[in-house]
């Protein structure tokens, strides 16, 4: 691509690509995308999400807290049970990017 290429892409800087990163790298796990799948539906307890995701709570709480810790997750307690929901609404843009643009998931899905 030519240097004066009047389409030519605006570069992201260094900082802003090492945090791209370090959340594609805390994404990059498939129960931690199912819980996100889950929760573009709405708000679920603990036990609702560890069910829907056949993982055990302690390791669903494990999940949820990394995602909560980056920003990415709010919480609310009600008695004993604690509701988990989006906060940043940039995952569901994330997963939806992955369903169209990942073909190598695609293929291998459609091989399962």
């Amino acid at each position: 691509m030519s240097q004066n290429n009047s389409n030519k892409m605006e570069r992201m800087s260094n900082e802003y690509l090492e945090i791209v990163a370090d959340c594609l790298k805390l994404m990059a796990h498939p129960v931690r995308l199912r819980i996100v799948e889950i929760l573009s539906q709405g708000r679920f307890a603990v036990h609702e999400i560890a069910e829907q995701c056949n993982v055990a709570p302690n390791q669903t709480c494990e999940h949820l807290r990394l995602m909560k810790n980056h920003g990415l997750l709010g919480s609310k307690r009600d008695g004993r049970t604690v509701y988990y929901n989006i906060i940043s609404q940039q995952l569901v843009g994330l997963l939806s990017c992955i369903k169209k643009s990942c073909p190598c998931a695609h293929l291998k899905a459609k091989d399962i």
